[in-house]
């Protein structure tokens, strides 16, 4: 047994149980004992047999094979696994014993999922971004360019387009059937100004069509099974997308950030949430070199800014920050890392 891929399975395991989703954490736990030599999942994860649990954790194995499994279900492929899958059960027992022999019969579809890094997608995270948004748009007090890395399928750039419910208030469209809850405490911006987004723009290494069916399928599998309100915003958000004409480019991070050089009579922003870990450290290195030519660049009529929201692996917490040149990066909030909540500095 690979002793750094049962502690990196164990390790998600209880992600999955503090984040409220007990059937995956207990599926991923199966999954973890069943890492035996000979076995499937052994056979399936080899190339990462060695790795160090950091890197394994950092890469998500135990979610992407967590994905592969849920695709199988709602792709129609795995009907025995989908009788023990929510919603129409929550065997996580039964379901391992079925995943197993699933694995077996599925193996190439499987590994051709375990290539590809976890896209969640996210969309409740936006009501962090709007936060950092807000914050943009009381300072600068003009149009928004956007420039989102790390798109996936671009779904949290349609970020304006939701409704979002923060304690008593309302913010977006009020019709929009993209429901967006967030408990927000603390200093928070206040949710009164009207934002225009004049550009946007999105990027991501591997985009996801969610125009194709496998794709928009794939994208759905990256969502714990359990957790139903997550899945119907989801599905929501991607059928806004579907109907929309946002295009997510296939390019680089760091020669995608190039083009978003400050514009006179905007306030330019690149943004992103939960995707860093995913830069490798080159790629990293030149994407800071180019925000800090763009910063130079930046007046106050045509400002820069850099809104993040990833992990900060030193505090061991998700944090939504605001950049607008060295020596002026500001943590606007720490927040649940689904968006459940931000706590306003």
């Amino acid at each position: 047994m690979s002793n750094t891929l049962l502690e990196a399975f164990e390790r998600q395991s209880h992600a999955c149980a503090t984040l409220g989703a007990p059937f995956s954490a207990a599926v991923l736990e199966r999954a973890g004992r069943a890492i035996i030599p000979g076995g499937i999942v052994s056979h399936l994860l080899a190339d990462w047999s060695g790795v160090p649990a950091d890197r394994l954790v950092r890469d998500a194995v135990a979610l992407r094979l967590l994905a592969s499994l849920h695709y199988l279900v709602l792709s129609g492929q795995a009907p025995a696994l989908a009788a023990c899958y929510p919603p129409a059960a929550e065997d996580p027992e039964q379901a391992w014993v079925t995943a197993e022999q699933v694995l077996i019969d599925h193996a190439g579809p499987v590994a051709a999922i375990l290539t590809h890094e976890p896209q969640t997608n996210e969309v409740r995270r936006s009501a962090c971004l709007l936060g950092g948004f807000l914050t943009i748009g009381r300072e600068a007090r003009l149009p928004l360019r956007c420039f989102e890395l790390g798109a996936s399928a671009g779904l949290n750039s349609l970020w304006d387009a939701f409704r979002y419910e923060i304690g008593g208030t309302i913010w977006g469209d009020p019709a929009s059937s993209v429901i967006v809850p967030s408990r927000w405490e603390g200093a928070a911006p206040s949710p009164d100004r009207d934002l225009i987004v004049a550009e946007r723009h999105a990027c991501d290494r591997r985009p996801i069509d969610i125009r194709q069916t496998a794709d928009a399928t794939r994208l759905l599998s990256y969502c714990w099974a359990e957790q139903r309100e997550r899945m119907e915003r989801l599905q929501a958000a991607v059928a806004l997308g579907q109907s929309g004409s946002l295009v997510v480019e296939a390019e680089n991070a760091a020669r995608f950030v190039e083009r978003a050089a400050p514009k006179t009579g905007f306030a330019t922003v690149v943004f992103h949430s939960v995707v860093w870990q995913y830069i490798l450290p080159v790629e990293q290195a030149q994407i800071l070199a180019t925000l800090e030519s763009h910063a130079a660049a930046a007046t106050a009529d045509a400002p820069f800014f850099w809104l993040r929201m990833e992990l900060n692996e030193t505090a061991r917490q998700f944090e939504l920050r605001l950049w607008s040149g060295p020596g002026h990066d500001r943590l606007l909030a720490v927040v649940h890392p689904h968006g459940e909540y931000a706590v306003w500095q």
